[in-house]
């Protein structure tokens, strides 16, 4: 019951341009802090694809404090902090990030990892953060991969199983191949027939 997805995988940063040569390239660096970040998060991108979150954060971080407007640089922070169990480390980027691109749903299904963290040691305010964060995706765009599959699992530990089940429905509506979602709903749907099997 407490199985999870794993956090969405950070969001890579789109390269700039290359510059017409090394030495523009140095002193562009050098002279734009938000050139630096640029690199320094491809850097950290890099990192993560790698599987190597804790290098990755050192990066990040360094590209975060240059470039406190760069998206990608928040995501992918707070994407290394999810990696390594730091939810609470990573809940001050994804913050940032969904007010700096509030109609990005990824920015809240990677908020809403943060919150949730550990789903059977989360509270109910944590879960509460959660739900509303994945809600808040959904409403920006229905489809987002496996925000419903997530809800499902909260509304599932929460034993409201009417809601659960629309979750995992709405899931496979998304996904028809989605078979975690399908076991969760085939088990609800057994526990419902054995509540209303007669008592022998």
């Amino acid at each position: 019951m407490s199985k999870q997805r794993n956090a969405q995988r950070p969001k890579t940063a789109t390269s700039a341009p290359p510059p017409r040569s090394a030495a523009d390239a140095r002193r562009q660096a050098a002279d734009d802090p938000a050139a630096r970040a640029q690199r320094l998060v491809g850097e950290g991108a890099r990192l993560l694809a790698a599987k190597r979150p804790g290098e990755a954060v050192e990066i990040l971080s360094e590209a975060w404090e240059l470039d406190p407007q760069n998206v990608a640089a928040a995501i992918n922070l707070g994407g290394a902090y999810i990696l390594q169990g730091k939810h609470e480390h990573a809940i001050p980027a994804l913050e940032a990030a969904t007010r700096l691109e509030p109609d990005n749903p990824m920015t809240w299904v990677n908020l809403a990892a943060a919150y949730l963290g550990k789903l059977p040691f989360a509270t109910q305010e944590r879960q509460d953060r959660a739900i509303a964060a994945f809600e808040r995706a959904v409403a920006l765009n229905p489809r987002t991969p496996n925000v419903h599959y997530n809800l499902g699992l909260i509304f599932l530990e929460r034993d409201d199983l009417g809601r659960a089940a629309g979750c995992f429905r709405d899931a496979l509506d998304t996904d028809p191949t989605d078979r975690d979602a399908q076991h969760w709903l085939d088990q609800i749907s057994r526990s419902a027939e054995t509540r209303r099997a007669p008592q022998g």
